[in-house]
């Protein structure tokens, strides 16, 4: 386990795409960080271990999408200094328990 001294720091960030381009850049350490504590065994049940699991069980689609949204898309995602695909999945996923929660209340 790495000590505190080893530990990467987290800078401050002064908006969400210089935040969201660190973490883009980091990823890779990220992961392998997050590997190493789940085989040390000091990674806490919740969050992180959801999130590697829904991951892991990802599919790739193909989907067509008209030029003028998918236009769109890529300027907002620019906006928030997300990769466009990203973007369209977040959008989607925020559609889709908007829509259930309004089903089921």
């Amino acid at each position: 386990m790495p000590t505190k001294a080893d530990r990467v720091k987290v800078p401050k960030f002064a908006t969400e795409p210089e935040e969201a381009k660190w973490w883009d850049d980091h990823k890779d350490m990220v992961e392998e960080n997050l590997i190493q504590a789940m085989r040390d065994g000091t990674v806490q049940r919740g969050a992180v271990q959801r999130l590697t699991r829904e991951a892991r069980s990802s599919r790739n689609v193909t989907i067509r999408m008209a030029e003028a949204d998918l236009d769109l898309a890529r300027q907002q995602a620019e906006a928030k200094g997300l990769p466009y695909q990203t973007y369209i999945k977040s959008v989607l996923h925020e559609a889709l328990v908007r829509y259930q929660r309004r089903r089921m209340s």
